[in-house]
């Protein structure tokens, strides 16, 4: 598979939610790289970006570079060890926005794949029942349209595990592949959106020098 034209957006260069001396939450851009990628014209990532201003800014947990939504990152070493405690925990609370392909029929429901990564394929992944590592999401349909020639769903999505592409492998398993998704949908669906229909929207944690209850959010714009 052909590498896409890395072309990160820079307006604006960063959306910030919220900061103080031990955290920082930010809306990362679909096109956005979290941290570096390999080559070195990857290098522009929100890290990276951040560190420019803060360099003592640590990165805790990542999006997938065309999803967009809240990042929170640590601004010390003993914010940065709170954090990664949490998020190893599952002790975060989070949801995300979608739009998949077709009329999903249940209204709840959760979606229990053992995931793995795709080697050949790689960064791809997929189900592996022998290998895969267990993975959960729950979801929760909004509503149900249709556009010119194809029907859609806007679903909220919360991943109890935090695996690789989980919420986009989990959806094209259940055949609906999230719109604009260039790594696991067919063209068809590809072509139906210009930019991955996956939004980060909401972020609960606790602060941790405070440990208060921080609520993060941000429509997603799609």
């Amino acid at each position: 598979m052909a590498l896409l034209e890395y072309n990160p957006p820079t307006d604006p260069y960063l959306d910030i939610l919220y900061q103080d001396e031990h955290i920082l939450a930010l809306n990362k851009p679909s096109g956005l790289l979290s941290v570096p990628g390999k080559h070195k014209e990857h290098f522009d990532s929100l890290m990276l970006r951040v560190q420019a201003v803060w360099p003592n800014a640590g990165i805790v947990h990542r999006l997938d570079m065309m999803t967009s939504g809240i990042i929170v990152m640590s601004m010390n070493k003993d914010a940065l060890r709170f954090l990664n405690r949490q998020f190893a925990d599952r002790a975060t609370d989070k949801f995300y926005i979608a739009v998949v392909a077709g009329h999903m029929e249940n209204d709840t429901g959760s979606i229990d794949l053992p995931l793995i990564c795709d080697w050949p394929n790689r960064p791809k992944q997929m189900v592996c029942y022998e290998n895969g590592k267990p993975s959960l999401t729950h979801y929760q349909v909004i509503e149900r349209g249709v556009s010119s020639n194809y029907n859609w769903t806007r679903v909220k999505l919360i991943p109890i595990t935090g695996r690789s592409h989980q919420l986009r492998v989990h959806l094209k398993a259940l055949g609906h592949p999230i719109l604009g998704d260039r790594l696991y949908a067919p063209e068809a669906i590809i072509q139906q959106a210009d930019r991955l229909q996956l939004h980060a929207q909401r972020l609960e944690i606790k602060h941790p020098h405070t440990e208060q209850v921080m609520v993060f959010e941000k429509e997603c714009e799609f």
